[in-house]
């Protein structure tokens, strides 16, 4: 057996079964009698939006939103990019066309939201009082924090004239149905790009008991909006979400079952620890490595030979000065220094394409992985030390780079344990 290849073999089932039109073919509104408005979200927004025009079969009007780099061609759609994981100009112009797209609608029409993941720094939208500066501060300090995205979600949503749920209010009185490709979690659509058209029930007190409890240093502005009753999102229980809708269409859970599905018919048993891990990375790579380990040796809870799927979205913790890299490389990071010498091989790479800021959706790790850093002339723990999973794999050639993807399901991670 070719593992690598077989291991990527999976990760392509699980993003095909986050295809765009795939996921949207079956989900389409009724058509309205006035207009139909769409507004794109996310890194996967410009295939969503392409796949809806080719479905609807009628001129459609909006706007999409998506990561340089991302964008696809639409007939209808005006295509917009921006940055990410830290919004920047362009991001906020890209926010002000999305609220002009939806002005002046009547009951008549119809706003489709097509959201995925991504949207929360594509859509920069300072409140009153603060400015891109402070939301880009706000954005850093967050991805520093090590907190879970949906910490980061609550607290975002509450810093912003479009997240949780404005976007919606700004719709009315027109119906939004809003489609979602989840990249989070539990598959919570609220959570989902901070949840723009989806409003939340999680309270501007809550937003500051959660930065209390993990002791989060924000910017001094931004904390001061936080303290004033007018942060508050929209209660979800405003009349201006009465009729709309809401439906998950692609997640982490689907993408796995196809992934089971696809190693089963290659005729290696496959098994899904869960589609919602978090919890920092290196961590999570460890405990991992000792469910794999434990395979391999003893043949339980699982026997070899098997593959471990799970999926979820992991958090890095960062220091004063990190290296490269990205939560999949720093998952494999810390799951390679706990197999060495073991018949295992790992793929774990973001759905999407990119881990994190780098050009790569992860790395391949294996059994050898640590030793062959040693014959290069390093020590892998300095790799650890340094925060630089990145060049630990590129040091050894394991780089998994498939460029984008076209859709967001979070974290794929497969382990094939081998007897």
């Amino acid at each position: 057996m070719d593992k690598r290849a077989f291991l990527t073999e999976l990760f392509e089932t699980a993003v095909a079964a986050a295809d765009p039109r795939g996921a949207l073919a079956d989900v389409l509104p009724a058509r309205p009698t006035g207009r139909t408005v769409v507004v794109a979200l996310g890194k996967g927004a410009a295939q969503l939006a392409a796949a809806f025009e080719d479905l609807w079969q009628a001129p459609v009007e909006g706007v999409v939103v998506t990561r340089y780099g991302y964008a696809a061609p639409c007939r209808y759609l005006r295509v917009l990019e921006a940055a990410h994981p830290v919004p920047d100009a362009a991001g906020l112009a890209a926010t002000e066309a999305v609220f002009e797209a939806v002005q002046g609608l009547t009951a008549d029409d119809l706003v489709v939201a097509l959201v995925c993941g991504g949207g929360s720094a594509l859509l920069p939208a300072p409140p009153e009082g603060l400015t891109l500066e402070d939301e880009q501060a706000l954005n850093r300090a967050l991805l520093a924090s090590g907190a879970p995205i949906g910490v980061m979600n609550a607290i975002r949503k509450h810093v912003s004239r479009i997240k949780g749920g404005r976007l919606a209010e700004a719709c009315g009185p027109a119906k939004v149905v809003t489609l979602v490709v989840s990249d989070v979690p539990g598959d919570d659509p609220a959570q989902v790009a901070s949840g723009p058209t989806v409003p939340d029930a999680v309270r501007r007190e809550d937003a500051l008991a959660m930065i209390r409890a993990r002791g989060i240093s924000l910017p001094d502005a931004v904390m001061a909006h936080l303290e004033r009753d007018a942060a508050a999102a929209p209660d979800p229980s405003a009349g201006c979400f009465t009729g709309n809708e809401v439906r998950v269409v692609a997640s982490a859970r689907l993408s796995l079952e196809a992934a089971a599905a696809r190693s089963e018919a290659l005729g290696v048993p496959a098994v899904i620890l869960s589609d919602a891990i978090e919890g920092e990375a290196t961590v999570v790579g460890g405990v991992h490595a000792a469910i794999a380990r434990e395979v391999a040796r003893h043949n339980r809870p699982f026997t070899a030979p098997v593959v471990i799927l799970s999926g979820g979205e992991t958090t890095v913790t960062l220091g004063d000065t990190p290296g490269r890299g990205g939560r999949n490389t720093a998952f494999l990071l810390g799951l390679a220094h706990e197999i060495e010498g073991c018949p295992i091989t790992v793929l774990a790479a973001d759905t999407d394409g990119i881990d994190g800021t780098e050009d790569n959706a992860g790395a391949f790790a294996d059994g050898d992985s640590i030793a062959r850093l040693r014959a290069e002339g390093h020590d892998p723990a300095d790799f650890l030390r340094a925060q630089d999973p990145y060049s630990a794999f590129d040091a050894i050639g394991d780089i998994y780079t498939p460029g984008p993807t076209g859709t967001n399901v979070n974290d794929f991670r497969a382990i094939l344990v081998m007897p």
